[in-house]
């Protein structure tokens, strides 16, 4: 075999790279043999090359594909063994509301099902505050490796149309699956004197200044029904007042500096239950199981008023097809368990146990919702 230079400027060539490798295969291989292929002085032929017996050519070319198969294995390999293991390290699960709410009431119950489930650890990291754009900007530009993962609710769809600019685009991300869904209320401290929706409304006309609403972030679900009443109601004065949770809300409304809360009924149900608190009504499609003599807004007299927190997984939009799919059916093996149906309806959810696919049907169908409702109760961008 003859290695041979560039013709011109005698640079090395890719030969003279594997030179070294082959050389160390085979350490008796001569390649000084290059030199004695010269033409020969005193005829026309060119000399024999003096042949090594212990390797040919044919032998030489295979033991270089060996050699660079043996180089390229470990990698391959590597990267295999990589993603068998995964998750090899915490996986955070950015939750984009402070504690206490409904997308973190679910991130925990599903979470240390997930843990006690695979043995790998998982986390849960509140970012909340902007309507929950702090924390969706957060997981949007974070690493795609599989080891953060958001938790959003409909604010994720109702943003888009909200704001002026965001920190995210919806194809930053791509779905897991869905979790859970709980209807919203509408909820007053069991000393006012309003039963019913009909009655509230006819206080807050009657005494305007006396009355306002605690809701989670803007751009919640929560927030867009109570903005959507005051549309249909025509009660321009009944003030929001924002928290950067559903748990700070009800916090709110149970120390009594606000009249009225709209919010999810995960952090209301259990204040509901022991009697501090009474529920109007809620704004799923049917009456709550353990609230039976609570009807729906429908119910209440509001033509197509229903609303809900649904609670989603997306990834950020270049993490690897393995990760993703793992985590998919890992936590759908989750939520198909009877004990973890179960804590979640007594936390005031349903499981939605959904795949990817229908995750993402849904968020961006809710796009197209929720720009509809904007319009429709002329809610200024932000």
């Amino acid at each position: 075999m003859c290695f041979v230079r560039a013709a011109a400027g005698g640079g090395p060539t890719a030969t003279d790279a594997i030179a070294p490798m082959i050389a160390k295969a085979y350490p008796k291989f001569d390649t000084s043999a290059n030199e004695k292929m010269l033409p020969d002085i005193k005829g026309r032929t060119m000399k024999k090359p003096q042949e090594n017996p212990a390797l040919s050519r044919r032998h030489i070319i295979k033991g270089a594909g060996a050699l660079a198969a043996g180089i390229a294995a470990p990698t391959i390999l590597s990267i295999r063994s990589a993603y068998a293991a995964y998750p090899d390290r915490p996986v955070k699960i950015v939750v984009a509301n402070t504690p206490g709410g409904p997308s973190d009431i679910t991130a925990r119950i599903v979470t240390a099902q997930l843990q006690q489930n695979t043995g790998k650890t998982f986390i849960v990291e509140n970012r909340g505050g902007a309507g929950g754009n702090i924390g969706f900007g957060y997981a949007a530009k974070s690493e795609p490796d599989g080891y953060t993962v958001l938790l959003i609710t409909n604010a994720f769809s109702v943003n888009v149309s909200l704001y002026h600019e965001l920190p995210y685009k919806t194809d930053d991300f791509v779905a897991v699956c869905e979790l859970a869904s709980s209807p919203n209320t509408f909820t007053v401290r069991s000393d006012l004197p309003a039963k019913t929706m009909k009655e509230f409304v006819a206080l807050a006309r009657a005494n305007p200044d006396k009355y306002n609403c605690a809701t989670p972030p803007i751009g919640t679900s929560s927030q867009m029904q109570l903005e959507f009443l005051k549309a249909t109601e025509n009660l321009p004065k009944l003030s929001d007042v924002v928290f950067k949770g559903g748990g700070d809300a009800i916090t709110a409304l149970l120390g009594g500096s606000v009249q009225l809360s709209s919010g999810s009924l995960a952090p209301a149900l259990p204040h509901i239950k022991a009697g501090t608190l009474r529920c109007l009504a809620v704004t799923g499609d049917q009456r709550w199981p353990e609230l039976p003599d609570v009807p729906t807004m429908v119910e209440a007299g509001y033509k197509n008023f229903v609303f809900a927190v649904d609670c989603a997984l997306l990834a950020p939009a270049k993490t690897p097809p393995e990760a993703v799919k793992w985590l998919e059916a890992e936590t759908l093996k989750v939520l198909r368990t009877k004990d973890i149906q179960d804590k979640l309806h007594s936390a005031g959810f349903l499981v939605r146990a959904q795949g990817a696919d229908a995750c993402w049907a849904r968020v961006t169908k809710e796009v197209a919702l929720f720009r509809d409702i904007i319009e429709t109760a002329h809610i200024q961008k932000m």
